[in-house]
């Protein structure tokens, strides 16, 4: 079938392409560097014109809500209207585990929108939402840095892959649609001073991981499952010292 990954030219989005055109598919990458763009419209009807599955991984860089929110409204709401011309039978959505639960977080406000305009679209719909990659550990150190001090809130904390948050999307897109949410997670959960330290540790910084009440996640206040499933979860395949070990190795 056709299968159009919005954003397909990211981390994610090019890791999915690459398994459903392997797997046989007529696979189109989509971003605004391929012509697609979401936001202006530019390209979406061609791309879209035939296409069975959409894939939606795009994000835009920035923590302001408004520029966030404007971003999934508008590029949802063209989406939308292009799929629905198309005959588009399967919407898919990545999104992030404790959107919903982290009230004070631009960020995943803007998650929560984006999540509501799918579901109210009227495109049979799945939403797959994800712990952080492990891919952010460094930027979510670097976040939370206090000079030689990485201080974080004392959560649980259960990093996933990206290759696995990529083969989940893969059979996410193939199967039918559930019209509601699936969380996904790494197969190691613990506390996020200790995964974060682990991390440094590996790469050779010389940076402490500090567990600080007082700390937030990137500005919001987080309680101990805040970024973790709290319910039932699909969970990866590639465990955090074996990352860590393909990591070093440059794999």
């Amino acid at each position: 079938m056709k299968i159009v990954v919005i954003g397909g030219t990211g981390l994610i989005g090019s890791k999915l392409v690459a398994i459903l055109s392997a797997s046989g598919h007529e696979v189109v990458a989509a971003s605004p560097s391929k012509g697609v763009n979401t936001i202006t419209g530019e390209g979406l009807a061609g791309a879209l014109n035939g296409a069975a599955v959409v894939v939606d991984v795009s994000n835009v860089p920035s923590f302001d809500e408004g520029v966030v929110t404007d971003f999934f409204r508008t590029s949802g709401g063209n989406l939308a209207a292009v799929e629905a011309k198309a005959g588009v039978r399967h919407h898919v959505a990545l999104s992030i585990v404790g959107t919903d639960r982290v009230a004070d977080l631009g960020y995943f406000r803007a998650k929560v929108e984006q999540e509501r305009l799918i579901a109210q679209s009227g495109i049979p719909y799945t939403v797959v939402r994800a712990t952080q990659f492990l891919e952010f550990l460094a930027g979510i150190a670097d976040g939370h840095a206090d000079g030689d001090t990485v201080r974080l809130a004392p959560v649980q904390f259960q990093p996933i892959a990206a290759d696995d948050v990529a083969a989940v999307l893969a059979e996410t897109a193939l199967a039918q649609p559930l019209n509601g949410l699936i969380d996904i997670a790494g197969p190691d959960r613990g506390p996020f001073a200790d995964i974060v330290g682990r991390y440094l540790t590996a790469v050779g910084d010389r940076r402490t991981a500090v567990s600080d009440p007082a700390a937030r996640y990137f500005g919001g206040r987080v309680t101990e499952f805040s970024l973790v499933p709290t319910g039932p979860a699909r969970l990866g395949q590639i465990n955090l010292t074996d990352w860590l070990n393909r990591s070093k190795a440059g794999v």
